[in-house]
């Protein structure tokens, strides 16, 4: 059938004359479709190549994540002075419950001399028994190396003993080691999890054997841009990318790209059955649905770019790594998906392909293909009240489960899922020999002051030994061993102590770095990020709402809702860590991040479908305009948050506690915001208040011709 000259759609909102149009025709025209084609082959063959360049800028030590600000980052940089290469310490622990024998001590002895063979190792010191006479400790220093294949022959070596003999490699090295190995397999790993769910649900979502291929190529595109763009950034502009930033990238991309794919092409086939010429329906597609694509895409990057005031830098650099995911999937699905699209026709939908039929040019003809959709309107319509009032006593309920979170840092056997060899030989030394040995606080202070440093570092109650000191450049070094574990609380407070002791000598000058200070650093920066950024966070998002819907209670709402639903979502998921997982506690960034993510991933849902309820009540008042606009959006919204959730799953098959935790966040948090938050409690709200939460606007104070005087008189959409 073929459409008559004038055949058009009623148009709220949509294509008029301006630029707007003149772009969406240019991206979906005859013959520009192929330029669009074009210029995204150019720009590939120009920044594809750095994609795969990512790793290589990545920086996966503990001292990096922390700004310059920070002592124990200051301890890092001054031991530059004391050494020309950057040193890693290996502990090589050897146990056995029963004594060790002659035949272990000459084993141990003889490695001594094998690992001063490794590439870059300095004279290993050792073995040192302990105590008990039940284990025996070498030290290797190893210098500018290949830290992962230095500790793996290492491991090869100290475990070819006697029977009996247990044999562990541990320290900074031996955990730095097993950390670079998990992030080495991240990208991946992740690249091809996420690939494979997302696929499978795009096949169960479109039901077409063909079309799911268009979206994911889109995505990949996005990646492979995203990837190179962060490596200028880290390589020319000092940005600080870690494994983490760089797996979550991969599945931000996928799920923000998958998510506005679908809201396209969901516009695009309705408009496929409302215009004979496809590249006149990409058009209007594309001209309706790109501001909520646009203005989402804007609100989640802002929220991410809000990153870059904290002072932990890894948390700053997850800022513009995450941005500039979301800005590519929104480059790519807005120009490369439309052109791919008309070039490859309707074909592409087989076997449901969209025809032309005059009688869709009738909004209720679309509406009738949603009949799950509708009746949940017409619940909201009917038992609005009820609804909101039930979903958020539901929401609150969950909120008490905050109780069960402990976000105040891992200790390096609660980072990984499992056990690494690096863990179980910390155990080892723990059992053997004073906890912190291997993983010593240093100080550095003005040489000048030494014995002052020295009498106040030896006084201070938790230090077990302290080492000879070193001098360079007008600084004295000192190494403190302490007595209990690195990563222990009891740690972090000797090392308060300590500060509070060394910098008491005048003119000394001294500052306390060390494993244990990084990590109480780092804690302290991110209690810090916490309070300053949620605050901008909030406030940013809520502008961009009130600009896009031009209201002020609107945009309220849905802040409320998003916020409600985030902390119902941390407060499930700390009972699973807990209960469920057998999780030690979180990362002390763990709540911010799950807020970002959340927050702005969240909102996004509740943009698409406000501004389509804003188009539909200009035309039919606001109590019908929630109602449409639940009915024609809450398929595909619905479909859009289970894709999203289900990449973010892909992140709790990693061995990294960390990881899991903020997957699992996400993924529960988006599906309870898309099932319950954007489908129930907002539409109920929005229909119990009417008009009014599009106030100040004119359309929240003045009646529409078609809106009834109450709730009563609305007939649901069907």
């Amino acid at each position: 059938m073929s459409a008559p000259p004038d055949a058009r759609p009623p148009e709220p909102g949509g294509p008029g004359p301006g630029p707007a149009r003149r772009l969406a025709g240019i991206i979906a025209g005859r013959r520009t479709k192929w330029v669009v084609l074009a210029l995204w082959v150019v720009l590939l063959a120009a920044l594809g190549p750095l994609a795969g360049r990512l790793g290589d800028v990545e920086e996966n030590d503990a001292a990096s994540w922390l700004p310059g600000g920070a002592e124990s980052t200051q301890v890092v940089k001054l031991q530059e002075r004391f050494r020309d290469d950057e040193t890693m310490l290996a502990v090589i622990v050897y146990e056995r419950p029963s004594g060790i024998t002659a035949a272990d001590q000459a084993k141990a002895r003889s490695d001594v001399a094998a690992f001063a063979g490794l590439p870059g190792a300095q004279r290993p010191q050792g073995p040192f028994p302990s105590q008990d006479g039940k284990a025996l400790q070498t030290l290797v220093p190893l210098t500018d190396v290949d830290v992962v294949k230095a500790v793996d022959d290492a491991r090869d070596l100290a475990e070819r003993g006697p029977p009996g003999l247990a044999a562990h490699v541990t320290g900074p090295a031996g955990g730095g080691a097993d950390m670079f190995k998990v992030f080495d397999s991240i990208d991946g790993f992740l690249l091809m999890a996420a690939g494979i769910v997302v696929i499978v649900l795009l096949l169960f979502i479109y039901r077409s054997p063909l079309l799911w291929i268009v979206p994911v190529l889109s995505a990949l595109v996005a990646l492979g841009l995203a990837q190179s763009v962060v490596y200028l950034l880290a390589r020319y502009a000092d940005l600080t990318v870690n494994g983490q930033s760089a797996g979550i990238l991969t599945v931000l991309v996928f799920g923000v790209a998958t998510d506005y794919a679908l809201l396209l092409v969901a516009r695009y086939r309705e408009e496929l059955h409302r215009h004979a010429d496809r590249h006149e329906a990409m058009e209007f597609a594309l001209r309706r649905a790109a501001p909520a694509i646009i203005a989402s895409a804007a609100t989640v990057a802002a929220g991410l770019l809000c990153l870059l005031a904290a002072e932990m830098n890894s948390t700053a650099g997850l800022g513009p790594v995450a941005a500039a995911g979301v800005i590519t999937a929104l480059a790519s699905i807005t120009t490369l998906l439309p052109a791919l699209l008309v070039i490859c026709g309707r074909w592409l939908f087989w076997p449901l392909v969209p025809r032309y039929d005059a009688r869709y040019l009738a909004p209720e003809a679309y509406e009738a293909e949603h009949g799950v959709w509708s009746r949940v309107a017409g619940l909201v319509g009917r038992r609005s009240r009820v609804i909101w009032a039930v979903t958020s006593i539901g929401l609150v309920a969950l909120v008490f489960g905050l109780g069960s979170l402990r976000a105040q840092g891992l200790s390096d056997a609660g980072q990984f899922v499992d056990k690494p060899d690096s863990v179980a030989g910390a155990e080892a030394v723990a059992r053997h020999f004073p906890a912190g040995s291997g993983v010593p606080a240093v100080v550095i202070a003005k040489a000048s002051a030494s014995r002052q440093v020295a009498a106040a570092v030896s006084g201070t109650p938790g230090v077990a030994e302290l080492s000879r000191p070193v001098t360079a450049a007008g600084l004295v070094q000192y190494e403190a061993t302490l007595r209990d574990p690195a990563d222990s609380k009891a740690a972090q407070r000797t090392v308060d102590r300590l500060r509070d002791a060394v910098h008491a000598v005048p003119g000394a000058d001294a500052k306390v770095g060390g494993a244990t200070a990084t990590s109480l650093d780092t804690n302290r920066a991110a209690d810090r990020d916490n309070l300053v950024i949620i605050p901008i966070v909030l406030a940013v998002v809520l502008l961009i709402l009130v600009a896009l819907l031009r209201a002020l209670v609107a945009p309220l709402l849905m802040m409320a809702t998003v916020v409600l639903s985030f902390l119902a979502s941390l407060g499930a998921s700390a009972l699973a860590f807990r209960h469920v997982f057998g999780f030690e506690g979180a990362d002390a960034g763990f709540p911010l991040l799950a807020f970002i993510f959340l927050v702005a991933l969240g909102v996004d849902y509740n943009i698409f479908l406000m501004h389509r309820v804003r188009e539909e009540s200009q035309a039919l008042g606001t109590r019908r305009g929630v109602l449409r606009g639940l009915t024609v959006t809450g398929g595909v919204i619905t479909s859009a948050g289970l894709v999203l959730a289900a990449t973010f799953t892909a992140l709790t098959t990693l061995p990294l506690v960390g990881m899991v935790e903020m997957g699992f966040v996400v993924a529960f948090g988006v599906l309870l915001d898309t099932l319950i938050v954007r489908s129930l409690l907002l539409p109920a709200l929005s229909h119990d208040l009417g008009r009014r939460i599009w106030l100040p606007s004119s359309l929240g104070r003045h009646r529409s011709s078609t809106e009834p005087d109450s709730a009563e008189l609305l007939t649901p959409v069907s």
